[in-house]
């Protein structure tokens, strides 16, 4: 049982009290709930695990204190004394303050311990009855707190937990240092926190205290969170149903920093109503104050220049001049010396050191004052987009001139790939619309959402386009509503379908609306019900009707989409349709949209074994959505383009891929399923399997609350593959058989849709179904041959090789694994390929009178390396490892809880055990070290230890308590 010892400060209006307290409340805290900190965490704990010290850093607010505490809560189960203090830098002045904090309640466990003079000294200081003092008692005060914490480790590990050491009393900082830097192999661990603020500075700071800490100190920096961890972490703390561009402006404003973000959601939170487009975040008294005091010591000149520069994008001197302040320069440099400008070494822009401090400062400012900075700015502002912008927050009420210029700059906004500042750019134009105008607000609003809906800010487009819809009464105005709410709804679209009979209704008999209504109807065919002859059939008739209606847009999307239920059903007119979408004339948005015609022609390149027209056709198609800022499209092509280069054996890249593609995904809040499936695949491939299967499982789940036909099946299929990767035959089966039920249901007979066949019939075989795997064989082999899917009969000849050498029949199981790795060489499937080869070595390995060894799996280690497929050169490495080390070890020599590990995570075990670090586990078997890390997470997770250390005693047979 550990003993925690803390000393912590309360306030009270006399003074500051020091009161004790149990530091196991700490245990509340999770690291699993500190959002963003999982590669600082960690380093952490790796630092912690084998007894060294730890120096987290970074600057106010960044979640230092919360890191630190949730780590001293998990390592204090493993520490006989714990010791804790907090400086403050109210208190900074006074003499050995945090010294009592860390030693005022051991003081009398271990005075005996010291030598006389020692226990006088440190007792005077401690208790402020004597006079000590670093120049009278220096040495034997030194010496006193080095033999303390010597004392205290003698009766078990001791961690010292020290926050803010910034503010350290001068006197107590000596001490300490004194003592880390001659602690040696002592069980004492240190783990602090230090502010370090800014770049200029944070490496002399930290440098300074890594110097007073133990020599073996890691130094751990705490950034800033990215925009999805900061939506999570204001989701975390019920700040949820946030719009994305809130989000994104949350983010802008606190620079990261978790503690600025979290006053921002408040505020918002208590916020009677959310700014409108052009406003600015309500920025709560807590964070004016960290930057008011300042700005009040600036001239007001200086002052109403910073302003300017807050409500400018991109401010520079030239642009300030431009703008009226004459002496931009002069006050520009004032607001540096005090902090509040940062210098800019790559360019003139005029920087704030925070955003923070544009905000607040923005945000004081009287409105009038607002609006005279951007009146000034929408004359001398270079750009149109901007000049559009600023003379529309410098004018109230409305104005046609106005809302023409915005509308403009929407327009123009859109064709440089910006559609997020289109959009907001069309609700101010629709702000300033007068009612009885055409275009009219509705239009505008209608267009600014369609261009959200290109952003990937669905939220922003549904509430705009919901806010349409309780007014609007022009048809073509509330059909395209109607397409808003329907797109938003993303693969959930099952939940909106109350949305359609209203939208019929609103369309009457004009072929132009009831065309974009029954795009619509196909994709709810092809989701919820997973009929794709019925979504085929409405995508042809909305083809019709965009035709009738002089509707080109509607129509090649209509035309691509039968196009891709062709394709995938295996329907003979699969090209003849592709070439109707790809025919001119052509709307250039629609060419490139992950739901066009280029689209369709990569996934029937992918699955007529085309691999590399397909990467250069998605890579075009990826390069263009960029430029045109549709994120919805970039997150789809990147997941092509991973695809791509899976078939083609770079596992590598297509783990990049497909993790930016999900990280994208997560972070607009579209398309994460699929992005999830793709990235299973990934893992399963070049990865770590337990991930693999982590997000294979979070693609099932969200395809089954959706209601998403067309993504569950792939999203089993994936994880079925990442059941068989990781060893596990018969979650496999049970995952692929519902593949093979679903698919049949919907009618797809192409099998190069999802490729499961292969992996199904081998984890058949491998749990002892040869016969059902045969059955998987013959029908899938019978679709392939009548489509010439080449790829799909080498893997389908791979898998039956397994079933004739189950048979006893290992010539012709020869002979077809040759020809299977021989083709799938040929097409360029990499890994299928590697595969085959495995197969080949296993089968030859298992000849009769085969002397058992490493040689005939060269060539399958050679292939899986080429293609970084880090997973399999494990298998490889086990397959070899089993053959030669001969009979398995008698069970008796592995701990019972190693029974319940995977095959991966029993073989870090194994190593940890035998004393081999991270670095030499990772080159043994073929994986990161990064993978290496998260799987000693798991095992520790699994065999509910926290260590290396308790893993040896397991082994050992010991306590690990």
């Amino acid at each position: 049982m550990a003993r925690c010892l803390t000393l912590a400060r309360t306030r009270h209006s006399e003074g500051a009290v020091t009161v004790p307290r149990d530091f196991a409340e700490s245990a509340g805290f999770r690291s699993d709930l500190v959002i963003g900190r999982e590669e600082s965490f960690g380093a952490a704990r790796e630092q912690l695990a084998r007894g060294g010290s730890v120096l987290l850093h970074g600057p106010a607010g960044i979640g230092k204190s919360t890191v630190l505490r949730t780590l001293a809560a998990e390592y204090a189960r493993t520490s006989h004394t714990v010791l804790r203090c907090s400086a403050t830098e109210s208190e900074s002045h006074l003499p050995f303050l945090a010294l009592a904090d860390l030693l005022g309640l051991v003081l009398d466990d271990v005075s005996q311990a010291l030598p006389a003079a020692q226990r006088t000294a440190l007792e005077s200081a401690l208790t402020g009855r004597g006079e000590s003092t670093l120049q009278r008692d220096g040495l034997a005060l030194r010496l006193a707190v080095l033999s303390a914490l010597r004392a205290l480790a003698a009766a078990g590990p001791v961690l010292v937990v020290a926050d803010d050491l910034q503010w350290l009393d001068p006197a107590s900082a000596e001490l300490l240092g004194f003592a880390a830097r001659r602690l040696g192999e002592t069980p004492v661990r240190l783990l602090c926190a230090v502010r370090t603020e800014g770049p200029e500075t944070e490496d002399a700071a930290y440098d300074r205290h890594l110097r007073a800490s133990p020599p073996d100190t890691r130094a751990v920096r705490l950034g800033p969170l990215t925009r999805a961890q900061v939506a999570t972490l204001l989701g975390e703390r019920g700040y949820a149903g946030l719009h994305r561009a809130t989000v994104r402006d949350i983010h802008r404003t606190s620079g990261g920093n978790p503690l600025f973000a979290l006053e921002l959601g408040r505020a918002l939170a208590e916020s009677p109503a959310a700014p409108r487009p052009g406003e600015p975040l309500p920025v709560p008294t807590s964070l004016r104050a960290l930057v008011l005091s300042r700005l009040e010591m600036l001239s007001d000149e200086a002052r109403r220049t910073l302003l300017v520069a807050s409500a400018g994008a991109r401010p520079t001197p030239a642009l300030l001049r431009a703008a009226g302040r004459e002496n931009a320069e002069a006050e520009t440099a004032q607001a540096a010396a005090l902090g509040l400008l940062a210098t800019d070494p790559e360019g003139p822009t005029v920087r704030f050191a925070h955003p923070l401090i544009s905000a607040a400062l923005y945000a004081e400012a009287p409105a009038p004052e607002r609006r005279a900075a951007h009146a000034a700015l929408s004359t001398a502002a270079s750009d149109p987009i901007e000049r559009a912008r600023h003379l529309a927050l410098a004018t109230s009420g409305t104005d046609p001139e106005v809302a023409a210029r915005l509308a403009e700059a929407a327009s123009l906004a859109r064709d440089r790939g910006a559609p997020s500042v289109a959009a907001s750019l069309g609700l101010l134009a629709a702000r300033h619309t007068p009612a009885d105008s055409a275009p009219g607000p509705d239009e505008r609003r209608v267009a600014a959402a369609e261009d959200a809906i290109t952003a990937g800010e669905q939220d922003l487009a549904r509430d705009i386009a919901r806010e349409v819809l309780t007014r609007a009464t022009a048809p073509g105005d509330r059909v395209r509503a109607w397409m808003v709410v329907i797109e938003a709804a993303g693969q959930a679209i099952g939940e909106v379908d109350a949305v359609f009979p209203q939208a019929l209704a609103d369309a009457g008999d004009d072929p132009r609306l009831l065309a974009q209504v029954h795009y619509q109807l196909a994709w709810r065919s092809l989701v919820v019900q997973g009929d794709f002859a019925q979504g085929r059939e409405e995508a042809a008739h909305a083809a019709r009707l965009a035709a009738r209606g002089a509707d080109r847009r509607t129509e090649l999307l209509a035309l691509a989409f039968q196009a891709q239920c062709e394709t995938l059903m295996g329907h003979p007119d699969a090209p003849a349709t592709i070439g109707r979408a790809l025919a001119e004339p052509q709307d250039p948005r629609v060419a490139c949209h992950h739901n066009g015609a280029g689209s369709s022609r990569f996934r029937w390149l992918v699955m007529s074994d085309r691999l590399a027209e397909a990467r250069a056709t998605a890579t075009t198609l990826l390069r263009e959505v960029r430029r045109r800022g549709m994120a919805e499209s970039e997150v789809h092509y990147l997941r092509f383009l991973a695809e791509t280069e899976l078939h083609s054996g770079h596992c590598g890249r297509a783990l990049e891929l497909a993790r930016e593609s999900l990280t994208l995904a997560r972070d607009a809040g579209i398309g994460e399923g699929a992005g999830a499936m793709q990235a299973a695949l990934a893992e399963a491939a070049g990865g770590d399997p337990g991930r693999a299967l982590e997000l294979a499982r979070e693609a099932v789940r969200r395809a089954e609350e959706d209601g998403d036909a067309v993504y569950l099946s792939r999203a089993l299929a994936a994880l079925g593959h990442a059941n068989l990767v990781a060893g596990d035959a018969g979650a496999a089966v049970r995952a692929l058989r519902r593949v093979r039920e679903l698919e049949a249901g919907a009618g797809i007979t192409d099998p190069a849709r999802g490729r499961w066949q292969g992996d199904l019939a081998e984890a058949l075989v491998r749990t002892g179904k040869p016969a059902e795997a045969m059955d998987v064989i013959e029908v899938s082999r019978a679709h392939a041959l009548r489509l010439g899917r080449g790829s799909v009969l080498a893997v389908l000849d791979r898998a039956e090789a397994l079933v004739r050498a189950g048979r006893g029949e290992h010539r012709a199981a020869v002979a077809r694994l040759t020809s299977a790795r021989e083709r799938l060489a040929g097409l360029g499937y990499g890994l299928e390929e590697a595969r085959a080869a495995f197969a080949l070595a296993e089968l030859h390995a298992e000849r009769p009178g085969r002397a058992p060894g490493a040689a005939s799996y060269d060539e399958a280690t050679r292939l899986f390396r080429r293609c970084r497929a880090l997973p399999w050169l494990e298998r490889v490495e086990a397959a070899v490892a089993a053959r030669s080390a001969g009979p398995s070890p008698a069970p008796a020599a592995t701990p019972d809880g190693l029974a319940g590990l995977a095959a991966m995570e029993r073989q870090v075990a194994a190593l940890v055990m035998e004393g081999a670090t991270n670095r030499e586990i990772a080159a043994r078997l073929f994986v990161s070290v990064k993978t290496v890390e998260a799987t000693l997470t798991r095992v520790y997770r699994k065999l509910g230890i926290r260590s290396r250390v308790d893993l040896v005693r397991l082994a050992a047979g010991g306590r690990t308590d």
